[in-house]
């Protein structure tokens, strides 16, 4: 009887999807080595990178809505709800904050731009900077409104799907068992898409090969030289900001270590890390953080809300970016002159998405609203800004990372046990449909059940 055993045990499939990453790795290291060797070869390659961006970007704003649909349309108290956007955005603006008060210490104690040359190639690189996506604080608050219902998914805005996916959450949680089969259907959209998103990711070495040529190849290392001082500077600022601000964080707060977190999201920073965005993880981040054992609600009103309003590694950025440009001009500011600048900042950057180039025009729109002589100076930076930019990306991912778990504490919304078993790799997270196998509730059930476990306590 006891060697018939082994038998017995149930057949764990091999996750294959660790070649995906291993290949991810060595794309990148090939397309560092083709921009080297080939530069202008390199940079035709640009488009590759684009387009896998392109395609991890047209699933968002659908895993978006049927994540709210599904989180909100189940609970019953909307109060509830409420309550957790009311917690996000409260935690959101103040590490937005403490971000920017890194992002000042450090940038006036480094103090990297002095004596750097202006040419009027990059001033006019600057002001076309400007030109490019600027918007003030009305225009932002206005854009999130759709045009019509379905142009929220259309047009790629994520503040307009989630609005959109709010307002289809509580009217299907005020239908009450009359939304069922709505919510039943949704349930089935996601499951399509987010295996439609495990297909896309097969891409992921391709894209990440084009983007990294392109990148290398375009600005090559000797332009990166004269710069070095303020890319280490903001990398170190970020790393410490993440380690020591958000671990700290999150040991007080939920007990966890944060290295341990970051290993179970090792994948999506390899991801980040290789496309510049840390869009392209959104969908990864929504998935892995219900399977990590935050409820459906939390997961998805803090992760998308995260991504637009909590910036801080884009805050980092602006900061030091801006001290640099004013100490590159020979016009440096004195610390009345950068508060205001850098509160400005701070809401612009609300409207800077994850992707490669937004936080270049957020700053440009700042200066230009209040310091216009500086724009002649985001010139100087626009070669390291890719490079820059990843720096801004992990960091972004990191903090929505971490307050969702944090939010999740607070309003005991966590499974703290499954969280242990997560972490501790009893649970994996399967690869293939980004959806837990034990996630098989019918949504015609959920209304009567009260939702998530946690908030049924609630």
């Amino acid at each position: 009887m006891a060697a018939s055993t082994p038998n017995t045990a149930p057949q764990v499939k091999k996750d294959r999807t660790h070649y995906l990453y291993i290949a991810v790795i060595v794309a990148v290291a090939l397309g560092i080595t083709v921009g080297l060797v080939a530069p202008d070869f390199a940079v035709e390659l640009k488009p590759i990178g684009t387009g896998f961006v392109n395609l991890i970007k047209m699933m968002i704003s659908p895993i978006i809505f049927c994540t709210i649909v599904l989180g909100i349309g189940s609970v019953r108290k909307a109060a509830k709800v409420g309550a957790v956007g009311g917690i996000a955005l409260l935690y959101f603006t103040i590490m937005s904050l403490v971000a920017l008060g890194i992002g000042l210490v450090v940038g006036n104690i480094l103090d990297p731009g002095t004596g750097l040359a202006v040419t009027d190639a990059v001033k006019d690189v600057g002001h076309a900077q400007v030109d490019a996506e600027a918007k003030d604080t009305t225009e932002f608050l206005l854009g999130i409104i759709p045009t019509t219902f379905v142009s929220a998914f259309t047009e790629g805005e994520v503040l307009q799907t989630l609005l959109i996916a709010l307002l289809a959450g509580f009217a299907l949680q005020a239908m009450g068992p009359a939304g069922a089969p709505v919510l039943r259907g949704v349930e089935h959209i996601q499951r399509l898409v987010f295996r439609i998103l495990a297909m896309v990711m097969w891409a992921a070495p391709v894209g990440a090969f084009g983007a990294m040529a392109a990148v290398v190849g375009s600005a090559g290392v000797d332009a990166l030289k004269d710069l070095a001082l303020l890319m280490v500077g903001f990398y170190i600022t970020c790393f410490l900001f993440v380690i020591i601000v958000l671990g700290a964080l999150l040991r007080i707060v939920a007990g966890l270590n944060i290295l341990t977190l970051f290993k179970y999201l090792g994948r999506e920073f390899l991801l980040i890390l290789s496309t510049s965005s840390s869009e392209s993880a959104l969908p990864r981040l929504i998935a892995k953080m219900e399977h990590l054992g935050v409820s459906k609600p939390v997961v998805g009103i803090t992760v998308p809300t995260g991504y637009s309003f909590n910036l801080d590694g884009t805050m980092i950025y602006m900061t030091m970016a801006s001290l640099f440009i004013a100490d590159a001009m020979g016009t440096p500011m004195s610390i009345g002159e950068q508060i205001p600048l850098l509160l400005f900042l701070f809401v612009a950057s609300k409207g800077a998405a994850g992707v490669t180039g937004a936080g270049m025009a957020t700053l440009a729109g700042g200066l230009q609203s209040h310091k216009p002589a500086l724009v002649d100076g985001i010139g100087l930076i626009v070669g390291i800004d890719r490079f820059m930019s990843e720096a801004r990306a992990l960091t972004n991912f990191a903090g929505n990372a971490v307050a969702t778990v944090l939010i999740g504490t607070w309003t005991k919304e966590i499974d703290r046990e499954r969280v242990d078993q997560v972490l501790a790799g009893h649970l994996p997270f399967d690869e293939k449909t980004l959806l837990d196998h034990d996630d098989e509730t019918p949504a015609a059930d959920i209304p009567e059940q009260g939702g998530e476990k946690e908030l049924a306590k609630a």
